[in-house]
Protein backbone atom coordinates (compact mmCIF):
# COMPACT_ATOMS: atom_id res chain seq x y z
CA UNK A 1 0.00 0.00 0.00
CA UNK A 2 1.09 3.68 -1.07
CA UNK A 3 2.58 5.34 2.06
CA UNK A 4 0.26 8.01 1.50
CA UNK A 5 -2.94 6.07 0.54
CA UNK A 6 -2.12 4.44 4.33
CA UNK A 7 -2.40 7.71 5.90
CA UNK A 8 -4.90 8.76 4.48
CA UNK A 9 -6.79 5.90 4.87
CA UNK A 10 -5.86 6.23 8.88
CA UNK A 11 -7.74 9.34 9.15
CA UNK A 12 -10.94 7.35 7.28
CA UNK A 13 -10.47 5.22 10.33
CA UNK A 14 -9.91 7.67 13.15
CA UNK A 15 -13.12 9.30 11.69
CA UNK A 16 -15.22 6.54 12.36
CA UNK A 17 -13.36 4.79 15.75
CA UNK A 18 -15.24 5.20 18.74
CA UNK A 19 -17.89 7.80 16.95
CA UNK A 20 -21.68 7.59 15.57
CA UNK A 21 -23.60 9.70 13.44
CA UNK A 22 -20.54 10.72 11.64
CA UNK A 23 -21.94 12.25 7.92
CA UNK A 24 -21.30 9.54 5.06
CA UNK A 25 -20.23 12.83 3.23
CA UNK A 26 -17.00 12.43 5.08
CA UNK A 27 -15.94 9.10 4.19
CA UNK A 28 -16.99 9.85 0.47
CA UNK A 29 -14.72 12.88 0.34
CA UNK A 30 -11.88 10.89 2.05
CA UNK A 31 -12.37 8.11 -0.06
CA UNK A 32 -11.79 10.68 -3.40
CA UNK A 33 -8.83 11.75 -2.04
CA UNK A 34 -7.76 8.34 -1.69
CA UNK A 35 -8.70 7.99 -5.51
CA UNK A 36 -7.49 11.11 -6.70
CA UNK A 37 -4.01 10.45 -4.51
CA UNK A 38 -3.39 6.97 -6.48
CA UNK A 39 -4.08 8.66 -9.83
CA UNK A 40 -1.72 10.90 -9.11
CA UNK A 41 1.08 7.92 -7.78
CA UNK A 42 0.43 6.50 -11.01
CA UNK A 43 0.87 8.89 -13.29
CA UNK A 44 -2.97 10.00 -13.82
CA UNK A 45 -3.85 13.77 -13.34
CA UNK A 46 -5.70 13.65 -10.13
CA UNK A 47 -6.74 16.62 -7.59
CA UNK A 48 -4.62 19.25 -7.14
CA UNK A 49 -5.37 19.55 -3.12
CA UNK A 50 -4.34 15.40 -2.79
CA UNK A 51 -0.98 15.72 -5.25
CA UNK A 52 -0.25 18.89 -3.40
CA UNK A 53 -0.03 16.83 -0.55
CA UNK A 54 2.72 14.84 0.65
CA UNK A 55 2.82 11.87 3.30
CA UNK A 56 4.54 14.07 5.80
CA UNK A 57 2.08 16.84 5.65
CA UNK A 58 -0.96 14.58 5.75
CA UNK A 59 0.11 12.21 8.50
CA UNK A 60 1.00 15.58 10.68
CA UNK A 61 -2.16 16.73 10.09
CA UNK A 62 -3.68 13.56 11.33
CA UNK A 63 -1.29 13.72 14.46
CA UNK A 64 -1.98 18.06 14.92
CA UNK A 65 -5.71 16.68 14.94
CA UNK A 66 -5.26 14.18 17.89
CA UNK A 67 -3.07 16.62 19.94
CA UNK A 68 -5.82 19.99 19.54
CA UNK A 69 -8.59 17.06 20.04
CA UNK A 70 -6.51 15.82 23.79
CA UNK A 71 -6.32 19.27 24.10
CA UNK A 72 -9.72 20.15 24.17
CA UNK A 73 -10.70 17.23 25.58
CA UNK A 74 -8.31 17.56 28.90
CA UNK A 75 -9.52 21.13 29.34
CA UNK A 76 -12.83 19.98 29.21
CA UNK A 77 -13.21 16.51 31.54
CA UNK A 78 -10.44 18.40 34.08
CA UNK A 79 -12.55 20.96 35.15
CA UNK A 80 -15.14 20.71 38.21
CA UNK A 81 -18.00 18.89 37.08
CA UNK A 82 -16.21 17.60 34.06
CA UNK A 83 -16.67 13.96 35.16
CA UNK A 84 -19.46 14.40 37.91
CA UNK A 85 -21.95 16.40 35.80
CA UNK A 86 -21.22 14.44 32.66
CA UNK A 87 -24.08 11.40 32.11
CA UNK A 88 -21.82 10.01 29.62
CA UNK A 89 -18.10 9.71 31.98
CA UNK A 90 -19.84 10.32 35.34
CA UNK A 91 -17.73 7.34 37.41
CA UNK A 92 -20.37 5.67 39.28
CA UNK A 93 -19.57 3.30 42.86
CA UNK A 94 -17.71 0.57 42.96
CA UNK A 95 -19.56 -2.71 41.76
CA UNK A 96 -19.57 -3.63 45.50
CA UNK A 97 -21.05 -0.46 46.52
CA UNK A 98 -23.66 -0.38 44.16
CA UNK A 99 -24.86 -4.08 44.83
CA UNK A 100 -24.88 -3.27 48.57
CA UNK A 101 -26.80 0.34 47.52
CA UNK A 102 -30.04 -1.38 48.95
CA UNK A 103 -28.71 -1.88 52.42
CA UNK A 104 -26.75 1.02 52.31
CA UNK A 105 -30.41 2.98 52.02
CA UNK A 106 -31.67 1.03 55.11
CA UNK A 107 -29.46 1.55 57.36
CA UNK A 108 -29.52 5.49 56.63
CA UNK A 109 -25.97 5.30 55.03
CA UNK A 110 -26.96 6.40 51.19
CA UNK A 111 -26.25 9.72 51.56
CA UNK A 112 -22.30 8.91 52.62
CA UNK A 113 -22.04 6.49 49.29
CA UNK A 114 -23.26 9.43 47.74
CA UNK A 115 -20.24 11.76 48.68
CA UNK A 116 -17.70 8.85 48.12
CA UNK A 117 -19.19 8.82 44.34
CA UNK A 118 -19.13 12.48 43.99
CA UNK A 119 -15.94 12.81 45.46
CA UNK A 120 -14.56 10.06 43.03
CA UNK A 121 -15.52 12.22 39.71
CA UNK A 122 -13.54 14.84 41.68
CA UNK A 123 -10.41 12.98 42.12
CA UNK A 124 -10.52 12.42 38.29
CA UNK A 125 -11.01 16.21 37.41
CA UNK A 126 -7.74 16.87 39.60
CA UNK A 127 -5.90 14.25 37.34
CA UNK A 128 -7.24 14.49 34.02
CA UNK A 129 -4.54 17.01 32.67
CA UNK A 130 -1.63 15.05 33.83
CA UNK A 131 -2.65 12.78 30.42
CA UNK A 132 -2.14 14.94 28.06
CA UNK A 133 1.63 14.01 27.64
CA UNK A 134 1.02 10.63 27.98
CA UNK A 135 -1.62 10.96 25.15
CA UNK A 136 1.22 12.95 23.53
CA UNK A 137 3.95 10.55 23.47
CA UNK A 138 1.33 8.07 22.20
CA UNK A 139 0.79 10.42 19.15
CA UNK A 140 3.99 11.20 18.15
CA UNK A 141 5.11 7.71 18.28
CA UNK A 142 2.43 6.51 15.80
CA UNK A 143 3.86 4.80 12.41
CA UNK A 144 2.79 4.34 8.68
CA UNK A 145 2.71 0.67 9.60
CA UNK A 146 -0.03 1.77 12.47
CA UNK A 147 -1.62 3.69 9.97
CA UNK A 148 -1.80 0.31 8.11
CA UNK A 149 -2.79 -2.11 11.00
CA UNK A 150 -5.76 0.29 11.98
CA UNK A 151 -6.85 0.55 7.95
CA UNK A 152 -7.41 -3.12 7.63
CA UNK A 153 -9.06 -3.32 11.03
CA UNK A 154 -12.47 -2.75 12.94
CA UNK A 155 -14.20 0.12 12.78
CA UNK A 156 -12.82 1.05 16.48
CA UNK A 157 -9.74 -0.27 15.58
CA UNK A 158 -8.48 3.77 15.93
CA UNK A 159 -9.23 3.60 19.61
CA UNK A 160 -8.24 0.30 20.30
CA UNK A 161 -4.81 1.57 18.89
CA UNK A 162 -4.34 4.05 21.37
CA UNK A 163 -5.54 1.82 24.26
CA UNK A 164 -3.15 -0.77 23.55
CA UNK A 165 -0.16 1.82 22.96
CA UNK A 166 -1.17 4.28 26.13
CA UNK A 167 -3.23 2.04 28.87
CA UNK A 168 -0.35 0.69 30.35
CA UNK A 169 1.71 4.01 30.85
CA UNK A 170 -1.68 6.06 31.77
CA UNK A 171 -2.38 3.67 33.98
CA UNK A 172 0.89 3.74 35.50
CA UNK A 173 0.99 6.97 35.40
CA UNK A 174 -2.28 8.33 36.67
CA UNK A 175 -2.69 5.76 39.47
CA UNK A 176 -1.10 7.85 41.73
CA UNK A 177 -1.78 10.89 40.88
CA UNK A 178 -5.29 9.33 41.42
CA UNK A 179 -4.60 8.42 44.71
CA UNK A 180 -3.44 11.34 46.01
CA UNK A 181 -6.05 13.27 43.82
CA UNK A 182 -8.87 11.42 46.28
CA UNK A 183 -6.83 12.04 49.43
CA UNK A 184 -7.13 15.26 48.44
CA UNK A 185 -10.41 15.53 47.62
CA UNK A 186 -11.23 13.59 50.62
CA UNK A 187 -12.70 10.66 48.69
CA UNK A 188 -10.42 8.28 50.93
CA UNK A 189 -11.95 9.59 54.30
CA UNK A 190 -15.42 9.90 53.32
CA UNK A 191 -15.03 6.13 51.94
CA UNK A 192 -13.37 4.73 54.83
CA UNK A 193 -16.36 6.49 57.33
CA UNK A 194 -18.53 4.69 55.18
CA UNK A 195 -17.36 1.26 55.56
CA UNK A 196 -16.40 1.78 59.40
CA UNK A 197 -20.20 2.39 59.91
CA UNK A 198 -21.77 0.01 57.74
CA UNK A 199 -19.11 -2.57 59.14
CA UNK A 200 -21.04 -2.15 62.44
CA UNK A 201 -24.06 -3.61 61.22
CA UNK A 202 -23.98 -7.79 61.71
CA UNK A 203 -24.14 -10.17 58.86
CA UNK A 204 -23.65 -7.35 55.86
CA UNK A 205 -21.58 -8.20 52.81
CA UNK A 206 -18.09 -7.06 51.91
CA UNK A 207 -18.26 -3.47 50.36
CA UNK A 208 -14.37 -3.31 50.42
CA UNK A 209 -12.94 -2.18 47.35
CA UNK A 210 -9.45 -0.72 45.63
CA UNK A 211 -11.47 2.44 45.02
CA UNK A 212 -7.94 4.13 43.48
CA UNK A 213 -8.15 1.43 40.71
CA UNK A 214 -11.54 1.63 39.83
CA UNK A 215 -11.35 5.64 40.09
CA UNK A 216 -8.24 5.23 37.74
CA UNK A 217 -9.98 3.07 35.19
CA UNK A 218 -13.12 5.17 35.28
CA UNK A 219 -11.55 8.03 34.51
CA UNK A 220 -9.47 6.56 31.16
CA UNK A 221 -12.20 5.23 30.26
CA UNK A 222 -14.16 8.68 30.17
CA UNK A 223 -10.90 10.43 28.59
CA UNK A 224 -10.85 7.68 25.64
CA UNK A 225 -14.46 8.25 25.07
CA UNK A 226 -14.27 12.27 24.30
CA UNK A 227 -10.80 11.66 22.18
CA UNK A 228 -12.64 10.02 19.97
CA UNK A 229 -15.44 11.97 19.67
CA UNK A 230 -13.61 15.18 19.54
CA UNK A 231 -10.76 13.67 16.53
CA UNK A 232 -14.29 13.35 14.30
CA UNK A 233 -15.64 16.70 14.97
CA UNK A 234 -12.58 18.01 13.94
CA UNK A 235 -12.56 15.96 10.63
CA UNK A 236 -16.54 17.06 10.13
CA UNK A 237 -16.39 20.51 11.52
CA UNK A 238 -14.51 23.31 10.02
CA UNK A 239 -14.56 25.75 13.49
CA UNK A 240 -12.78 23.01 14.87
CA UNK A 241 -9.68 23.70 12.58
CA UNK A 242 -7.57 25.68 14.42
CA UNK A 243 -4.37 25.43 12.93
CA UNK A 244 -2.93 25.80 9.42
CA UNK A 245 -2.24 22.21 8.87
CA UNK A 246 -5.45 20.76 10.06
CA UNK A 247 -7.07 23.50 7.59
CA UNK A 248 -3.98 22.61 4.71
CA UNK A 249 -5.51 18.49 5.68
CA UNK A 250 -9.23 19.10 6.36
CA UNK A 251 -9.83 21.83 3.95
CA UNK A 252 -11.76 24.65 5.21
Amino acid sequence: MNKTIAVVAMGVALAFAGATGVQAGLLDKLQKTITDTTSSVSGGSGSSAASNLSNSQIIDGLKEALKVGTETVVGQIGTVDGYNADPAIHIPLPEKMQQAQSLLRKFGLSGMADEVEERLNRGAEAAAPKTKEIIYNAISEMTLEDAQAIYSGPDDAATQYFRKVSTADLTETVRPIMEQSLQDVGAMTAYDNLVSQYKTYPLVPDIKSDLTGHATEMALEGLFYYLAREEAAIRNDPVKRTTEILTTVFGN
